[in-house]
C-alpha cells in the first residue's frame, strides 16, 4: 500500500486553509512622509500594550511561546537625481515627500542610465515611488513631442487590484502634471468601450500578467504604437512570480521583449520586490537581461513586537486518540475580536478563502455581544468575489469604516492597507520572506507595531514557535522558478510563433530547451515549419493554450440551484477537493451544500443550508518512477531526484464538527482520476538499515508514513513554497526501486524547482524533520508532528518512534553536502520508464 499526501487542499476543523505569501508595497503617494507621521493621525496604542491586553489571564499568557522585539530603524536621506523633472519633484513633494530615502535615489538612478533594476528592500519602504519617478519624469518628456502618443510605460501587478489601487496612487501624485500622464487600467473588468481609448491614448497602462498573456500579446498589432514608444515595464511584487507561475510570467515578458523589438523599443525593467535572497538573480531569472540590485533599505522603521502564540490543548481527542489543539482558525477569530474592541486597526491574514470567511463570521458575532455596531467593522476579503463586492470592501477599508479584516492573498496583493497597528498571521505562510512581509503591512506612519504569528496545529508551525531561531535568525530564501521547464515552455513557444513565425534567432531568447522542444510541437502539428521559421497552425488562439497561474483549466461557477445567481468561481484544479457533491460551500458569511458538480461545464450548483460539520476530501495517490536524474548513496540507501507519474483520484470525503474537527461519517464519491507528469525527490532505505533502526515489517508501513507527512511539513523551511505545493507517496515496497522508498514531488506539471532545492537540502531538510517528530510531547503522534487532516490513508498507519529512528539511521549516513556527494558519484544511469 501507498500512503499519500497530495500538494492541495490541506485542511484544519474549519476546512482547507492555504495562502500565497502576502506581497503589496503600498503606494508612496498614500503614505506619510518620509519625515515622520502625518499630523492628525489618531491615538497610537504602543504595540506592547496591545500584546499585554491580549494576554491578559494566566490561560492566555501561557500560549505565547516567545517574543521578539526588533528595535526601530532610522531614516538614511538622499537628493533625487537632477535629470528628473523639476515638475514630478514639486508633485512629490506636494504629497508630503521632501527628500527620498537613499535607495529610492539609487533606483532611480538606474533607471533614467537605461539599466534594468531590482528593488528588494522591506514593507513601506517607498519602492512605488523609486519607480514613479523616473517614470513620471520621462513621460513628461514624451509628452512634449511633436509628433505621436509621446513615451509609454507598462505596469504589471500580480492581481486586479494592486492595479486598481496603483493606478489611484499614480492619479494622486500625478495631479499636478495635469494630461501629461494618463494611468489606466486594462483588465478583464475593464468595460469594452474604454479599451479602445486605453490602447490609443494612455501612456501608463497597469495591467496583470494574465492579461498581457491572453490580451496585449496576441492584439500586439493594434497595440503597435504603444509598443513601439515603450521605455518602461515596471514588475510589481516581483517576488510573488515563483513555482510555475514565476515559470509562466518569465515567458510572457520573453514574449513582450521580442514583440517590443519588432516595433523597435527595448523597455527597461524596473523590480519591485519584498526583501529576498539574491534578488537580482532572481529578477534576471524571471526577465531574462541583467538587472542591478538595490537592497540596502534605507527607510525609517518604527518598532515591531513579534509574539509566536500557539493555540491551547483541547480535552478532546481526534484520530488515533491524538490530542486536539485548538485550531488557528478560531485563535484568529478571538484575537481579532479583542483587537477590534481595542479599537486596534487590525488584518488577519489567512490561508484560505474559506479560513476568512469563518474568521469573520466568528468575530462578528462574538463583536455583536459586545456591541452590536462592531459586528459592522469587521469583514472577510477573498478572491472569488464579484468585482462590485470587491470594490465596496476596498472602499470600506480606505475609508476606516472597517477595523478589523479576515484576508486572503486577494486582499495581500490587492490594496494599500497601511495605517494598521498589528497583524495576525494564522499559520505560517509558507517562506521567511512572505512572513517578514505580512508582518511588515502594520506600522502607522513609522510607529510600533505588533505583529502575531498563531501556529496551527502543522509540523512546520509547531516547529518554528518553539524554535525561533528558525525565524529570527535566518536569511530570506531565493525565490524559485523554472523558465525552462518545456510544460511551461511549450504552450509559449506557441503563442509566440502565433504572434510572430518563430525564427532560429529567437532561441536564445526562450531558452536552451527551445531547439528539442519545437520539433516535438512540429510533430504534434501545433507548428509548421516553413523555409526558416515556425508557424502556428491551428484556428484558435495559442494563448488560450494554457493558463498561466498553473491552475489547470477553466474556473469553475459556483451557482445558486434555486436562483441561478452566480455566487463566485473556483480554480479547476482545486473544484474535485471544494466543490464535490457534498461539499459544505461558505460565501460571504453564508453557508452552501454543493448539490451538483458538473466538470464538463465548470458548475457547481449549491443550495443555503446550515449543516453542523465541514467536509474534507479524502483521495489515493500512485506514483512511477519515468526517469532518475541523479542519485547518490545515503549509506547502504539512496537519495535520487528525477521525473513522476502521480495519479490521484478524490474517493470520499469525511464530516466534521466545527471547531472540534471530531469525525461525524465518510461520504464515498465517483470522480475521475487525475494523472500529474512532474519532478520529485525520493530516499529508499535497506533491510539492513531497516534493522539498524529497529523497524520491523509491522511497523514499516507506519514510520515511513509518518516520515513523510513530517518532511513534506518541514519542506517551506528550506524552498521558496508551501506545503500545498507538494505532494507526497511513501511505500514499503516500491515496484520501481524494490525498496522501501518515501517521494516528495512538486504539485504541478513538469514541477516547480521545490522538490530539486529539497534534494540539494536533503541532509538540513531530514535533520529539521527528525527533530520536529522528536521534539513533540505527543505520545504517539498528533497532527503537530506527524498527522495530516489530509491523509488519502486517514493517517493510518503512523508509527512516531520509529520515524525518528528511521530517519536517525538515514542521516548518520548522510554526506555533507549532496552537491559534492554528486560530484564524487556521477551521473546515475536513466532508469527504464514506467509501464503506462
Amino acid at each position: 500500500m501507498a500512503f499519500n499526501h497530495l500538494p492541495a487542499g490541506e485542511h484544519d476543523a474549519f476546512g482547507p486553509l492555504s495562502i500565497p505569501p502576502v506581497t503589496h508595497s503600498v503606494p508612496m503617494a498614500k503614505k506619510s512622509p518620509p519625515g515622520g507621521p502625518s499630523s492628525g493621525a489618531p491615538a497610537h496604542t504602543p504595540p506592547r500594550t496591545v500584546l499585554d491586553r491580549l494576554t491578559a489571564g494566566p490561560s492566555r499568557a501561557s500560549r505565547v511561546t516567545h517574543t521578539e522585539h526588533l528595535p526601530p530603524r532610522a531614516a538614511r536621506y538622499a537628493v533625487w537625481p537632477d535629470r528628473i523633472r523639476s515638475e514630478v519633484i514639486s508633485a512629490v513633494q506636494a504629497a508630503g515627500i521632501e527628500h527620498p530615502w537613499a535607495h529610492q535615489a539609487r533606483a532611480a538612478e538606474h533607471a533614467l542610465d537605461g539599466e534594468s533594476v531590482v528593488v528588494a528592500t522591506g514593507t513601506a519602504s517607498g519602492k512605488s515611488l523609486a519607480y514613479l519617478t523616473p517614470v513620471l519624469s520621462t513621460l513628461l518628456d514624451g509628452s512634449e513631442a511633436p509628433n505621436g502618443r509621446g513615451t509609454t510605460a507598462l505596469y504589471l501587478a500580480p492581481t486586479k487590484a494592486l492595479a486598481a489601487d496603483q493606478r489611484r496612487a499614480v492619479r494622486e501624485l500625478a495631479a499636478p502634471l495635469g494630461n501629461a500622464v494618463r494611468p489606466a487600467v486594462y483588465d478583464g473588468d475593464t468595460p469594452v468601450e474604454e479599451r479602445e481609448w486605453v490602447r490609443q491614448y494612455a501612456n501608463y497602462v497597469l495591467t496583470n500578467p494574465d492579461m498581457l498573456h491572453r490580451g496585449i500579446l496576441p492584439s500586439h498589432p493594434r497595440w503597435s504604437s504603444f509598443l513601439r514608444a515603450l521605455r518602461y515595464v515596471v514588475i510589481d511584487e516581483c517576488h510573488t512570480y515563483r513555482g510555475v507561475f514565476g515559470s509562466h510570467v518569465a515567458q510572457v515578458l520573453r514574449r513582450l521583449r521580442r514583440l517590443c523589438a519588432r516595433y523597435g523599443s527595448e523597455p527597461v525593467f524596473l523590480l519591485a520586490s519584498a526583501t529576498s535572497a539574491e534578488p537580482a538573480l532572481s529578477a534576471q531569472r524571471l526577465t531574462g537581461i541583467p538587472v542591478h540590485e538595490v537592497a540596502d533599505d534605507a527607510s525609517p522603521r518604527g518598532d515591531l513586537v513579534f509574539a509566536l502564540w500557539e493555540p491551547p490543548l483541547t480535552e478532546l481527542h481526534g484520530e488515533k486518540g491524538a490530542p486536539v489543539r485548538r485550531t488557528a482558525t478560531a485563535e484568529t477569530a478571538d484575537l481579532l475580536t479583542d483587537l477590534t474592541v481595542q479599537g486596534v486597526r487590525s488584518v488577519a491574514f489567512v490561508r484560505s478563502r474559506r479560513g476568512a470567511e469563518l474568521i469573520s463570521v466568528i468575530a462578528q458575532e462574538r463583536l455583536a455581544e459586545v456591541d452590536r455596531s462592531l459586528a459592522r467593522r469587521v469583514a472577510a476579503y477573498r478572491g472569488g468575489y464579484l468585482p462590485e463586492e470587491r470594490r465596496a470592501l476596498e472602499r470600506a477599508l480606505h475609508s476606516g469604516e472597517l477595523l478589523g479584516l479576515a484576508a486572503t492573498t486577494a486582499l495581500e496583493l490587492g490594496v494599500d492597507v497601511s495605517g494598521l497597528d498589528a497583524v495576525i498571521i494564522a499559520g505560517y505562510p509558507g517562506t521567511r520572506a512572505s512572513l517578514w512581509q505580512q508582518a511588515g503591512r502594520a506600522g502607522r506612519s513609522g510607529q510600533g507595531a505588533l505583529a502575531v504569528l498563531v501556529a496551527r496545529d502543522d509540523p512546520l508551525d509547531t516547529y518554528l514557535v518553539h524554535h525561533p531561531e528558525a525565524l529570527f535568525e535566518q536569511p530570506v530564501e531565493s525565490t524559485v522558478l523554472d523558465p525552462d521547464n518545456p510544460y511551461v515552455l511549450a504552450p509559449h513557444l506557441c503563442a509566440a510563433a502565433a504572434e510572430l513565425p518563430l525564427t532560429d534567432e529567437d532561441l536564445v531568447l526562450f531558452g536552451p530547451a527551445t531547439e528539442e522542444l519545437l520539433p516535438q510541437l512540429e510533430a504534434a502539428k501545433l507548428l509548421r515549419r516553413r523555409t526558416k521559421a515556425w508557424h502556428w497552425t491551428r484556428r484558435e488562439r495559442a494563448a488560450d493554450l494554457t493558463d498561466i497561474r498553473g491552475e489547470g483549466g477553466k474556473p469553475v461557477q459556483i451557482v445558486e440551484e434555486g436562483t441561478g445567481r452566480l455566487l463566485g468561481t473556483v480554480d479547476a484544479s482545486a473544484a474535485h477537493t471544494t466543490v464535490h457533491e457534498g461539499a459544505v460551500h461558505l460565501h460571504q458569511g453564508r453557508t452552501y451544500l454543493v448539490r451538483h458538480l458538473d466538470l464538463e461545464d465548470s458548475a457547481a450548483l449549491v443550495e443555503e443550508a446550515v449543516p453542523p460539520y465541514s467536509t474534507t476530501a479524502r483521495d489515493t495517490t500512485a506514483i512511477s518512477i519515468l526517469e532518475t536524474d541523479v542519485e547518490v548513496p545515503w549509506g547502504a540507501g539512496r537519495l535520487c531526484y528525477g521525473s513522476v507519474e502521480v495519479t490521484n483520484q478524490v474517493v470520499s470525503f469525511l464530516r466534521r464538527k466545527l471547531i472540534t474537527g471530531e469525525v461525524l461519517g465518510e461520504t464515498k464519491l465517483d470522480l475521475p482520476p487525475r494523472t500529474l507528469r512532474t519532478r520529485a525527490v525520493w530516499w529508499t532505505v535497506t533491510e539492513d538499515q531497516l534493522d539498524a533502526a529497529r523497524v520491523n515489517p509491522e511497523i514499516l508501513g507506519g514510520a515511513l508514513h509518518a516520515a513523510e507527512h513530517a518532511s513534506i511539513g518541514m519542506l517551506p523551511l528550506f524552498a521558496t513554497c508551501d506545503r500545498w505545493d507538494i505532494g507526497g507517496v511513501s511505500v514499503p515496497l516500491h515496484p520501481d526501486t524494490l525498496l522501501p522508498t518515501v517521494f516528495v514531488y512538486d504539485g504541478h506539471p513538469g514541477g516547480a524547482g521545490f522538490a530539486e532545492r529539497a534534494f540539494h537540502t536533503a541532509r538540513e531538510w531530514l535533520t529539521a524533520t527528525r527533530q520536529a517528530i522528536a521534539s513533540c510531547e505527543c505520545e504517539a503522534g498528533c497532527p503537530s508532528c506527524i498527522q495530516s487532516p489530509k491523509c488519502g490513508n486517514g493517517n493510518d498507519p503512523l508509527h512516531k518512534r520509529g520515524a525518528v529512528r528511521l530517519l536517525s539511521t538515514l542521516l548518520k549516513d548522510a554526506p555533507d553536502s549532496t552537491d559534492t556527494a554528486v560530484a564524487s558519484a556521477g551521473p546515475a544511469e536513466p532508469a527504464e520508464p514506467a509501464a503506462e
